[in-house]
């Protein structure tokens, strides 16, 4: 993607309609919606056992480069329908995509690979959940929501701790809004470390696996069982580690954090100005400076602690708290800011949203918002220096080689977008 079309995309997806238009689901919302699967491991594996649970879906399409994981799907999937003579088994998960009769599209892939599935999906005019973070580099995230707009499709992004988690999450957003905490000064999001250069040794490929396949756009390395898992796993992958392949724990468990300090200080669709890595090259401190002033600095405890002129609010997965106490315990005015009420089920308000054409609460534009986020992030730890940003524009001021690490070239066929 050269800087042309990277800032004409960057154009498209900032004034990007918030409708989609009725005509992109024609069919009777009765209908029952038909699911193809691309990547099955350990957390979309546990997708599909969600949506074989739901009646008003059927699972069409599975589509995994590695045998016993391609296998365990399709067991799962006959165990629930009694028999496979509808769903299919796929390597190459064009061929599911181009399958007419599935509906919408869930990427479990590791993360290089979502940008590739997505647009092809959303070029298919196919409904798409896909797993966070939503790509790995900036140009990526923004190729999927142009392609996402592009075609009218419900796209959701896998950030569920915008609706479940006992609506923590969702409280600390309305008591950020509504000033409980009075101006909000820094917020510290707690989440692992930046990604690092792979540095796996070769092991052979075991038969049943699509190495070629599993690689895509990254570069050419040997087969590691630490990448790839030999057997259906009950673990998450450490490709996350890597660069080539993810953006580390910072943008694994950033995802999820990161969003939800977007969320709160509503910036969801929009960015920081300034990326402030640490000086001793410490692999947390990096802090984010956005227009109006306020910081979000990597590191603290797990979750999301907001500091404000009036009191603190700290929130994570199972906790939430506040000090002084009143800002949580005392209850808000009736005219207080709401989130809408979407239910408590991530991958339902998906489906409803199929049917409604509504935005998904984590539709596409947040998800690569924060996607882009945790890749500014991961540039500042790689450059070392101090990074001016500008997000209308999405490129780096006066700095060449920062801009040239918004996209990367792909390989053979396979590009990043």
């Amino acid at each position: 993607m050269n800087r042309r079309r990277f800032l004409k995309t960057a154009a498209t997806v900032a004034v990007a309609p918030n409708i989609i238009r009725a005509a992109a689901w024609a069919e009777p919302p009765s209908r029952t919606l038909n699911l193809g699967f691309v990547g099955v491991g350990i957390m979309s594996r546990g997708h599909l056992g969600f949506f074989l649970g739901q009646t008003d879906c059927r699972v069409l399409g599975i589509a995994e480069v590695a045998q016993p994981r391609r296998e365990a799907a399709m067991d799962m999937v006959q165990k629930k329908y009694g028999d496979l003579k509808s769903c299919q088994a796929y390597t190459d998960f064009r061929k599911l995509i181009a399958n007419k009769d599935i509906d919408a599209v869930v990427v479990g892939t590791p993360d290089h690979w979502h940008a590739t599935v997505s647009i092809a999906a959303a070029e298919a005019k196919k409904d798409v959940y896909c797993e966070k973070p939503l790509t790995v580099t900036v140009a990526a995230a923004l190729a999927v929501v142009q392609a996402a707009r592009k075609h009218d499709i419900v796209f959701q992004t896998g950030s569920q701790q915008r609706t479940e988690f006992g609506g923590r999450f969702r409280t600390a957003v309305e008591l950020v809004r509504n000033g409980r905490l009075g101006k909000i000064k820094r917020v510290l999001v707690g989440v692992g470390g930046p990604a690092k250069p792979c540095d796996l040794i070769a092991e052979p490929t075991p038969a049943g696996f699509e190495w070629d396949m599993w690689l895509g756009a990254a570069p050419v390395r040997a087969f590691n069982h630490v990448l790839c898992p030999l057997a259906v796993h009950n673990h998450f992958p450490a490709w996350r580690a890597y660069r080539e392949y993810a953006g580390g724990g910072l943008s694994d468990m950033g995802a999820h954090h990161f969003d939800i300090a977007q969320w709160a200080l509503d910036k969801d669709e929009s960015g920081p100005v300034e990326i402030i890595p640490p000086a001793d090259n410490a692999q947390t401190g990096l802090k984010f400076v956005y227009a109006d002033g306020i910081e979000v600095i990597h590191g603290g405890p797990s979750g999301c602690t907001f500091e404000g002129a009036d009191g603190t609010l700290y929130v994570d997965r199972n906790k939430i708290e506040s000090n002084p106490a009143r800002i949580l315990t005392d209850p808000q005015e009736k005219t207080a800011f709401r989130l809408p009420e979407i239910g408590t089920s991530h991958r339902r308000n998906w489906l409803d949203c199929i049917r409604s054409r509504k935005r998904p609460v984590a539709d596409v534009a947040k998800g690569a918002h924060t996607s882009i986020l945790c890749s500014l992030g991961n540039l500042g730890y790689q450059l070392g220096r101090r990074l001016k940003w500008d997000p209308k524009t999405y490129t780096f001021a006066n700095d060449t080689e920062a801009n040239g690490l918004l996209n990367r070239p792909g390989r053979g066929e396979w590009k990043w977008v």
